[in-house]
């Protein structure tokens, strides 16, 4: 079966057909014309020429040297514009632009008037420095680089403006200072978009006639480029001229094959990405994977810190209590102690991510005064505060291997080189992969590369440890061994650690305790227990698969926010706000109404049905009450009848409704 699929046939009008050919006439017949007029038995004494050649010579010198100075100041200018949000920024990305639609002999007036003997900085530069550039050879590459720097910064840019931060971030959480960020995180991943950049630069600098001839002048052997020489040529030897003009020709059409559909996107390892994918491995298949998934108290703890145990206090120095307080879009405060894991929940927008950013100090939303231990840690950059961030997608750099990955954090906190991969390595076998240390992130699993990205936040030495959603990504049974492997070494982390999840399994089974977070406060923070039996959220209520129902208590029940009334057994003061918290499990379905002694009665209809386990969950809208979720068993639903759109009737005894005060 082919790999791609089959491309639509699209019937070409001739109304487009024919000026699209005509403009492909148009582009080829001088191209055309210079093959055909080259007389080809001449073609290498033209070439070899003394004057060809010293010219040849020197365009390469300019060309090179042109190149070199607008990597110098165009790579900085390329990430200023991408990175940076600064006023004035449209104005900047104008004048990088202008060169390119400005004609170059206004290029080199402007140089002229800019760099000449007479001109703003000319005389200066003379006087200081004995540098005088107009009719030189400096002359040439400064002409050179103002109309070549622009194809740099322009394809350098769109690199950046496609490379996700996320990658940059966690550089920096892992301990990476910017400048160290940049040589080792952004600039390998952004290499296909600068050498593209690099060679158009290169092309357009050799080809450059304009702006030379009018700031650097035409004088052989010091700014007689070849460009110039086959103006020259034209008036005394045009056969020479043309021989020259394919030379030209077969660097600029060798350059664009060179690039053609090979330097563009991310960059990606073409080895890693042709092989294949490896398979999630069970955890009885390795010695290290059984070790990963041992009980803690059956972990060796080995020596530190060349191979520091993940489940054992941090190697620099022990526990680190967690205070915060937290300004801005987020209003709340934060206190835990070592060894605590808080599970972040609430809905879209509640501010969660906001707050791990904070706590990073990597957003203007909200300020976080952070306290680790006896350290303020508030007026500290990402990368001094040991704070360590695993990302949903774990932004594994993928031009880097698991235990060069693993020993980042290591290496960026000036570790050794050899001590930094044995850790690397330590954490890795102790996570279940060091079997995978020399692959890259396209080589592995979703669940090897979590356990990767785990590892190298936790080998980084953090104080403070913020999981993003670490298994989401992942199917359950993949999610349900990584589950376990990070509780065992979440177990004995010295700091304190922070999960945002939307999975309830993963805020009970992970967490002592889970703050939910609405429009940015804290709304409840407990432990998972008593968030579980007294959720102060509808919508953590849903999360653990209970219907949560907000209303006003009255004297006969509850009066529903949205209509209806609830009789209840337990009481409330008058008016008093309530949650309703009515578990699935305690609704009954009937084809008919119910008799006896149920006091809450629906009529409703079947929305949908869905398998959780061996048991079925039945959602019932009804015109009397908010939606209803009951849960039954398969044989229920088979003698009821159940299926989608089938009428019902629903009944919730009022001793099985709790209510949550708000």
């Amino acid at each position: 079966m082919s790999r791609h699929p089959a491309r639509t046939r699209t019937r070409l009008p001739v109304t487009l057909a024919l000026p699209a050919l005509l403009a492909v006439a148009f582009l080829l017949l001088p191209l055309i014309g210079i093959l055909v007029r080259t007389q080809w038995n001449e073609l290498g004494t033209h070439l070899t020429s003394p004057g060809v050649v010293e010219a040849l010579r020197l365009s390469l010198v300019v060309s090179l040297w042109a190149l070199g100075l607008s990597l110098l100041l165009g790579v900085p200018l390329a990430w200023l514009l991408a990175r940076v949000e600064f006023k004035g920024k449209a104005l900047v990305r104008s004048l990088v632009l202008l060169p390119m639609v400005l004609p170059p002999t206004v290029g080199g007036v402007a140089l002229l008037l800019g760099f000449g003997r007479r001109g703003l900085l000319g005389p200066w530069l003379e006087d200081t420095f004995g540098i005088t550039l107009p009719f030189h050879t400096s002359g040439a590459v400064l002409a050179a680089t103002f109309v070549a720097m622009p194809f740099l910064v322009i394809s350098l840019e769109g690199a950046l403006g496609g490379l996700r931060q996320s990658y940059e971030e966690t550089a920096a959480s892992l301990g990476a200072p910017p400048v160290r960020v940049f040589f080792t995180v952004t600039l390998p991943m952004v290499a296909p978009g600068l050498i593209a950049g690099a060679a158009l630069t290169w092309a357009r600098a050799l080809g450059e006639f304009g702006a030379t001839i009018t700031f650097a002048g035409n004088l052989p052997g010091t700014t007689q480029t070849l460009p110039l020489q086959v103006y020259l040529l034209l008036q005394d030897q045009p056969e020479a001229a043309t021989s020259v003009s394919l030379l030209l020709l077969a660097i600029a059409m060798g350059v664009l094959i060179a690039l053609r559909g090979r330097w563009t996107g991310t960059p990606v390892d073409r080895r890693a990405a042709a092989a294949p994918q490896v398979a999630e491995e069970p955890a009885a298949h390795s010695p290290a994977t059984a070790a990963a998934t041992a009980p803690a108290a059956d972990l060796p703890t080995g020596p530190a810190p060349a191979t520091a145990a993940p489940g054992n206090a941090l190697p620099d120095g022990g526990h680190w209590p967690l205070h915060a307080t937290v300004t801005g879009f987020n209003q709340l405060t934060l206190d835990a102690e070592p060894g605590t894991t808080i599970a972040v929940v609430g809905e879209n927008g509640a501010g969660k991510t906001t707050l791990l950013r904070a706590l990073l100090g990597l957003t203007p939303r909200a300020h976080a005064a952070l306290r680790l231990g006896d350290t303020d840690v508030t007026a500290l950059p990402p990368h001094k505060r040991q704070v360590a961030w695993v990302p949903q997608d774990g932004a594994l750099f993928p031009h880097l291997t698991a235990e060069a990955n693993t020993a980042y954090g290591l290496r960026a906190r000036r570790v050794p080189r050899a001590e930094a991969r044995r850790e690397a390595r330590a954490w890795l076998d102790r996570l279940g992969v060091g079997h995978l240390a020399h692959r890259k992130p396209a080589q592995l699993s979703g669940g090897q590369a979590q356990r990767v990205a785990l590892a190298r936040a936790l080998a980084a030495r953090p104080r403070l440890l913020l999981l993003d959603e670490p298994l989401a990504a992942l199917d359950q049974t993949t999610r349900a061994r990584v589950r376990h492997t990070l509780r065992v070494h979440l177990a004995g982390f010295g700091g304190v650690c922070l999960i945002v999840t939307h999975d309830p399994v993963e805020a009970v089974s992970l967490a002592d305790r889970v703050l939910v977070l609405a429009d940015g406060r804290t709304l409840q923070d407990a432990p998972p227990s008593e968030v579980t039996r007294h959720p102060r959220s509808p919508w953590v209520a849903r999360m653990l698969g209970r219907n949560a129902w907000p209303g006003t208590a009255s004297a006969d029940g509850l009066a529903l926010a949205g209509g209806g009334r609830l009789v209840v057994a337990e009481a409330l003061p008058e008016g008093a706000e309530a949650l309703a918290i009515i578990a699935p499990e305690a609704v009954s379905v009937h084809r008919r109404r119910p008799d006896g002694s149920p006091r809450n009665v629906w009529p409703g209809a079947v929305r949908e049905i869905t398998a959780v386990g061996s048991r079925l969950r039945v959602l019932v809208a009804s015109a009397e009450a908010p939606d209803l979720v009951a849960e039954i068993t398969p044989e229920a639903a088979a003698e009821l009848g159940i299926v989608d759109g089938a009428e019902v009737w629903t009944s919730v005894k009022a001793t099985e409704v709790t209510l949550v005060r708000l």
